[in-house]
């Protein structure tokens, strides 16, 4: 009753009562996230930020937009990481670009430029950066591919990774999974057998853990079970995995998904 009456003809739709014979209760629930509102939903970018990247802990993640987003996906999952936090680990640390008006009108792209070579400089040894696109970014084109192939060659091959998650896009977070596992693919798969790159040895009994994101530890569970029955997990999606991790699924034997909404 006290609602605002446009908003309590939109929540009208969020509550209903069940009525027995009836199949559901006709509560609409898979709309789209509105941007730049804070709602239940998190956005695509809260997907491959924070469910997908985020928790890979030898690389560093900028958040690339308006500090709001990085700054409200900062430290807000439980990813549980071995490793020391600034040296080989980055989960914890916070990365934006902090967009100005200015940003929006002249782009991000040197910016984003100036952003890489300072990690470079303070956080020497990060495996790789991957970039989370926020909305801006995607409504002002940025050219972040080019960007990272440029950067990539710079310093010597490193791995970087541009993902065009913006908020905007999808009806939730859902997307971002799709979007992150896409760059996967496409920036991670494509390059693993780059010049350099340690040898990898097979075994029989490789598996992969797919969809768990170590929320307070509990992949370290389910890895634990798997060797002892005698399996080596050769990767971790993704809480406390690795970029070698990342590049050495595809030589698994059997991939294991944990029943989670981003697996489904």
């Amino acid at each position: 009753k006290v609602y605002p009456e446009k908003t309590a003809k939109r929540r009208a739709k969020h509550l209903n009562v069940h009525q027995a014979g009836k199949s559901d209760c006709g509560v609409k629930s898979n709309i789209k996230s509105i941007p730049g509102v804070m709602t239940i939903r998190g956005c695509a970018y809260a997907g491959s930020k924070g469910v997908v990247w985020g928790p890979i802990k030898d690389m560093v993640h900028i958040s690339h937009g308006p500090v709001g987003c990085g700054q409200y996906s900062w430290g807000s999952r439980r990813n549980y990481y071995v490793g020391t936090t600034g040296i080989d680990s980055f989960v914890t640390l916070q990365f934006t670009s902090d967009f100005q008006e200015k940003d929006i009108v002249f782009g991000g792209d040197k910016k984003l430029d100036k952003i890489l070579d300072e990690i470079q400089e303070l956080f020497p040894l990060n495996n790789g950066i991957t970039i989370q696109s926020e909305c801006p970014v995607g409504l002002i084109g940025d050219d972040i591919e080019a960007v990272s192939r440029a950067k990539s060659k710079e310093y010597g091959g490193k791995t970087i990774v541009p993902v065009r998650c913006e908020g905007f896009r999808g009806v939730s977070q859902s997307l971002g999974h799709h979007i992150a596992n896409d760059a996967v693919r496409d920036w991670i798969f494509g390059h693993i057998e780059a010049e350099g790159k340690p040898k990898f040895e097979p075994t029989p009994y490789d598996v992969a853990i797919i969809g768990d994101y170590n929320i307070g530890g509990d992949a370290w569970s389910s890895r634990i079970l798997l060797e002892e029955m005698g399996l080596r997990v050769i990767a971790q999606w993704s809480g406390d995995g690795s970029l070698a991790e990342l590049e050495a699924t595809p030589k698994a034997k059997l991939n294991i998904c944990i029943a989670t909404v981003p697996c489904t």
